[in-house]
């Protein structure tokens, strides 16, 4: 269950986003959670393309993954 929360803006910042909020056409509580949302979104798909990078720096690295890779290859069906 979401729980609020609170947070302190100074007053140039709020004013800021509450304009922004209002040519959104949207309260301000809901464009700082549709802000948040596309934050945490993105730290999200970061991570994933870091541990992607990893993954493909560890088969570079290892003559095993490398091989493991090089036979894995795109799958492919066949009409019996």
């Amino acid at each position: 269950m979401p729980a609020p929360i609170s947070i302190r803006l100074d007053d140039d910042v709020r004013a800021t986003l509450e304009t922004e909020a209002r040519a959104r056409g949207v309260a301000l509580a809901t464009y700082l959670r549709q802000i948040a949302t596309e934050a945490a979104r993105n730290v999200r798909r970061d991570r994933i393309r870091a541990q992607s990078a990893g993954v493909g720096r560890t088969a570079a690295e290892h003559p095993e993954a490398r091989s493991f890779f090089e036979d894995w290859g795109t799958p492919t069906t066949h009409a019996d």
